[in-house]
């Protein structure tokens, strides 16, 4: 169901009786929209549970009933079972609590055709940030695979019946295993579908896309790729810092930082980035932060070389911390910042681009 983005929801309180996939679209407009929003459901999805666990929804996990419904600006029935949402309504009802229209979605059609998987990069997560390809993508689909950063509220924008999927990986928590998702993919489009396969950022910056599509062509299927925004790149702009800047840096260095330096399966050169004298940005990289600062500081990059961690990009949530390459660690951990987030390493985490007195330029 949809969200209707007329109404005033900023700082109201919302409660979303539905956390499995039919609710997410919901759920990310409402939080989009400023909401204070309570999750009610008995088995909520991964994704939901996540947002939960970030703490930008309260989450119950419990049969919904009318004590939970008292006080509140909204009710949204969002379950995705018509005859559950019919009820929760009349609860609201029973209480005078406005709630939304319940609508009951048809199961899409049977097609009499090949099916194709649609690899789309969503971007940081913020739906304005989604390209019109995307889009125009997610609102064909008959089924869309969907992890837990991608723009969600973009979800609403689905045609009624399609079925989600949620696939989400939660770090050092719930998972699906990529094989198990590449399997998804091949049913889906082997049954005739359109399947989408909707993620954060790009689909082939540390997003598996490769993996999915050979994948699927190995069973035979077409493979389209809708190129995102990596959030490598959106997510210091959105903070204000250019990864590159004429006056400071001539290139950036975009690195997985999820297995930290002397781990035995890392093969990133860390020596050799301590002196590329480039912008560094280390994605995937909150947990083993201190071990990469300290690994560059030890092969070279002064102590003193700006550095900046942002934290939820593009959503109202989002979060920047400045530092220097020896406290960026400390600080970010102080702040309380949790994936998804990356650090900027370099001259260029230093700039304020308001500032009229702007760095010498250097003689290129």
């Amino acid at each position: 169901m949809t969200f209707n983005a007329d109404l005033d929801v900023r700082g109201r309180s919302v409660v979303v009786c539905g956390g499995g996939p039919a609710a997410y679209g919901v759920i990310s407009s409402l939080l989009e929209a400023g909401a204070i929003l309570t999750v009610i459901d008995e088995e909520p999805g991964t994704t939901v549970a996540d947002l939960g666990a970030r703490g930008l929804v309260t989450l119950h996990r419990h049969a919904v009933s009318k004590a939970d419904l008292l006080g509140r600006s909204l009710v949204v029935p969002a379950g995705g079972d018509p005859a559950v949402d019919r009820m929760v309504a009349d609860l609201a009802d029973q209480v005078g609590v406005v709630s939304t229209a319940v609508q009951s979605d048809p199961a899409p059609a049977a097609v009499d055709r090949a099916g194709e998987v649609i690899l789309v990069g969503g971007g940081p997560g913020d739906p304005g940030l989604l390209t019109g390809a995307g889009l125009e993508a997610v609102k064909r689909a008959d089924v869309i695979v969907v992890d837990r950063l991608a723009p969600l509220a973009a979800l609403d924008q689905a045609r009624p019946g399609t079925e989600i999927i949620d696939v989400a990986k939660i770090p050092r928590g719930e998972f699906t295993a990529q094989e198990r998702i590449n399997e998804i993919l091949v049913e889906q489009a082997r049954a005739g579908r359109t399947v989408v396969r909707l993620k954060g950022g790009d689909s082939f910056v540390f997003g598996r896309g490769g993996e999915e599509w050979q994948a699927c062509a190995a069973a035979g299927l077409a493979v389209r790729v809708i190129p995102g925004v990596s959030s490598a790149i959106a997510a210091p702009a959105l903070a204000g810092i250019p990864l590159t800047h004429r006056q400071l840096t001539q290139g950036f260095t975009v690195v997985s930082g999820h297995l930290p330096p002397g781990y035995s399966g890392s093969t990133v050169n860390w020596a050799a980035l301590a002196q590329s004298n480039t912008t560094l940005v280390i994605m995937m990289g909150m947990a083993a932060l201190a071990q990469i600062t300290e690994e560059l500081i030890r092969s070279g990059l002064a102590p003193t070389t700006p550095a900046a961690t942002v934290a939820n990009a593009g959503m109202a949530s989002q979060q920047t911390v400045r530092g220097t390459v020896a406290d960026i660690a400390r600080l970010t951990a102080a702040a309380g910042i949790q994936p998804p987030a990356i650090t900027v390493i370099g001259a260029v985490a230093g700039l304020d681009l308001s500032d009229p007195h702007p760095p010498d330029p250097l003689n290129i």
